[in-house]
């Protein structure tokens, strides 16, 4: 054991010292190509520079001559040539600027320069404007003065040094290049003959080393043994599949799980051939992307050699194939049927759930939805995949009412409870629910959810209100009957008594007097009259009534009374339905509405009133107490008011019960006109709201093809006796 910790350590240590010589070896070499690469760079950079000198040289005397000659010729083109070589002058100026910009030397002698050249160009054009305006005898003072030579002879200075001084940088780098080329070649040999020293001492070292791992390739084995038992001895089915998806490699877990005794049943063969059909194609897109290097997961239905269907779950993992370099196929895989039935069990109790037409929805103790049918999707709105996760009072309640407080409370302490509350659906519409909640406990006992079932009762509500309030009328009109009975015994006497006195007191005082009682008590005696009216139904002659010639009144009647600060909007159309009922009494319902609906409007408005022809079915007869299956008149009487608030419209329909000033109303007009369209088979539905409008809709049953038919025959015969 010595001699081997003696050798790996020796070997170690060698393979270190041929590293660092080999490491140093390349610095050195690094080192001196960036000296080379250095020197290349500063020699480009000179020869970029000396070029842009010259360069501005040539361009400047290009600018002269051109200048020169548009002075003796005044040809266009010369100036064009000119105007050409100013600018490619300017150019390479500020091209040999961006060229030296990192050196301050430099930046400083050209801005010299630039200032001179820039002085030199302004003389040229003073020359040509001179030229252009006073012509060239002008001009020609300019051009002998002393002045314009300085300055050329300067630039010309400036751009020789400068020229000299590049040109001298350049031999000396170039110099230095080649003596760096030199140094890096002897380097370079050096180093290939140490590292070539190097190879052939690591060739023999590698060599003895070999034969000392074939020592130790029994001790590998016996390592392998192990490892296998500690496979074997794994929960989990392991298997090695080879690229063409052969099977490498199984565990006793894994010939448990196929239901063979033997590996080498398995081993060679694909892998696929106990994997139900359906699955085989997943499994072979699964095994070519872990070929690819990636690591998937799948669950699949494999049948056992003996019959035996198993659900699994695989963990699919690539190992490198050290000899080509790819990857085969390590798949982990465990039996997950127990899982899948519990699934599948849990699915059909969430299908018999969602077949219920009540809403049942599951929450945690903190109000997280975790659970939602399709009872709850259709009664609310929202989908499943919307709310779980959210929670159910921000989502279901506009506020925390006392009600669900105490509801919470009764739960967790006794584990349910029922009773009514008002939520809200997607569309913020109120609905009222009959709801059930039962505590669901954890296996500890402890509080784990709350199952709500929640069954819809909106209609069911309106249809008890519009009963009792039916009721309420009722009664209240029956009361009203009889006391309206006794007050007419009273005033009966009372107005004979009138008439009497009225032929034995001629005077016209006591006549006056008289009078006006007598005009109060016919004027009690028509109130009572319709508070019987209410009371006792009105029975009357019925005829077929046509409603546009009754609508055509009322607006004559609107037209010609009401405020000019009202408009009048009326929609009748022709194809009307005909009524059968009395036209006197109808016509008295609509006076009563469009006066109501003047008086809600003290400031100006407008007041709509519009007719259909409707049918309703049984879906509509349900939600209304009074309404029947069959075919209406619906007239609509809408103005653009104050509104009514929900308490004073569940008490309009009431005798004596009204919103105006006293005197101003006797609170019988509504009451009155609910008499007569029930008395016709009809009924009355009200929407309104504070601050903004009220619409009436009288609905009065339409008459048959056959009283139709009755009444053109009544017609015909009124003409031919005529």
């Amino acid at each position: 054991m010595g001699k081997k910790w003696y050798r790996v350590q020796k070997l170690k240590a060698i393979f270190v010292l041929a590293l660092a010589v080999v490491f140093t070896n390349a610095v050195v070499s690094y080192s001196n190509t960036v000296k080379l690469i250095y020197n290349q760079q500063w020699l480009a950079y000179s020869y970029k520079s000396i070029t842009q000198i010259e360069s501005i040289q040539s361009t400047l005397k290009d600018t002269e001559t051109a200048q020169r000659s548009y002075l003796i010729t005044a040809d266009a083109d010369d100036l064009q040539t000119y105007l050409a070589a100013y600018q490619q002058t300017n150019s390479n100026i500020q091209i040999l600027k961006n060229l030296t910009a990192n050196n301050r030397q430099k930046q400083q002698w050209i801005a010299l320069l630039e200032t001179k050249i820039t002085n030199r160009l302004n003389i040229l054009q003073q020359e040509i404007y001179l030229r252009q305006n006073q012509g060239l005898e002008a001009v020609r003072q300019q051009i002998l003065s002393d002045n314009d030579k300085q300055i050329g002879k300067e630039i010309q200075q400036l751009i020789n040094d400068s020229l000299k001084a590049e040109k001298n940088l350049l031999q000396q780098e170039m110099q230095q290049s080649q003596a760096n080329s030199q140094k890096a070649i002897v380097t370079f040999f050096i180093a290939a003959i140490v590292d070539l020293v190097l190879v052939a001492l690591l060739y023999d070292l590698l060599w003895r080393y070999i034969r000392q791992l074939q020592q130790t390739e029994l001790a590998l084995r016996q390592s392998e043994n192990r490892l296998r038992a500690m496979i074997d001895a794994e929960p989990e089915c392991i298997q090695l599949i080879a690229r063409d998806g052969t099977l490498l490699e199984i565990n006793a877990e894994g010939l448990a799980m196929m239901e063979v005794e033997s590996a080498d049943i398995l081993i060679g063969k694909p892998v696929d051939a106990v994997i139900v059909p359906e699955y085989r194609a997943a499994f072979a897109d699964l095994h070519k992307s872990v070929c690819q290097g990636n690591k998937e997961t799948l669950e699949f239905e494999i049948v056992g050699f003996k019959g035996t269907r198993r659900y699994i779950e695989t963990h699919a993992v690539p190992l490198r194939n050290e000899s080509d370099d790819t990857f085969i196929h390590l798949a982990l895989t465990r039996d997950i049927t127990q899982q899948k039935q519990a699934e599948q069990k849990i699915r059909e109790q969430a299908a018999l759930l969602d077949v219920s037409t009540d809403a049942i929805l599951v929450r945690n103790i903190h109000n997280q939805i975790l659970f939602w049918n399709k009872g709850a999707q259709s009664l609310y709105g929202w989908k499943a995949e919307e709310v779980v996760g959210k929670n159910v009072l921000q989502l279901l309640y506009k506020e925390i009412s006392p009600q669900l407080e105490e509801a919470y409370l009764k739960v967790m302490n006794t584990g349910e409870w029922r009773g009514e509350l008002h939520q809200l659906t997607r569309e913020g519409k109120v609905i009222i629910v009959e709801s059930r909640w039962t505590l669901i406990p954890d296996d500890n006992g402890q509080p784990k959810s709350i199952l709500s079932v929640n069954t819809e009762i909106t209609q069911q509500k309106q249809l008890e209100a519009q009963l009792l309030r039916s009721q309420r009328l009722e009664s209240i009109g029956t009361l009203a009957g009889g006391i309206a009975h006794d007050l007419n015994n009273i005033l009966s006497p009372i107005l004979m008594s009138v008439q009497v006195l009225q032929k034995k007191l001629p005077d016209s005082q006591s006549q006056q007097i008289l009078q006006t009682l007598e005009n109060n008590v016919k004027r009690g005696a028509n109130l009572l009259k319709q508070v019987l009216s209410f009371a006792r139904g009105i029975e009357s002659k019925r005829t077929i009534v046509e409603i546009q010639p009754l609508m055509a009144e009322i607006e004559q009647i609107i037209a010609q009374t009401f405020p000019k600060s009202i408009i009048c909007q009326i929609d009748i159309p022709k194809n009307l339905w005909y009524v059968r009922g009395d036209i006197t009494q109808l016509h008295q319902v609509l006076i009563n509405l469009v006066i109501n609906a003047r008086d809600a409007m003290p400031n100006g408005g407008i007041l709509r009133i519009a007719a259909e022809n409707l049918v309703i079915g049984e879906h509509s007869a349900q939600i209304n107490i009074d309404a029947k299956v069959g075919s209406y008149i619906a007239i609509v009487v809408t103005d653009t008011g104050l509104g009514m608030s929900s308490e004073v419209q569940q008490r309009i329909f009431e005798p004596f019960f009204t919103t105006k000033e006293v005197g101003k109303g006797t609170g019988l007009g509504l009451s009155t006109a609910l008499g007569i369209i029930k008395n016709h088979g009809g009924f009355v539905n009200v929407y309104s709201q504070v601050g903004r409008d009220t619409q009436f809709t009288v609905y009065l049953p339409a008459s048959t093809f056959r009283d139709t038919h009755s009444l053109s025959q009544q017609l015909e015969s009124v003409i031919k006796d005529g």
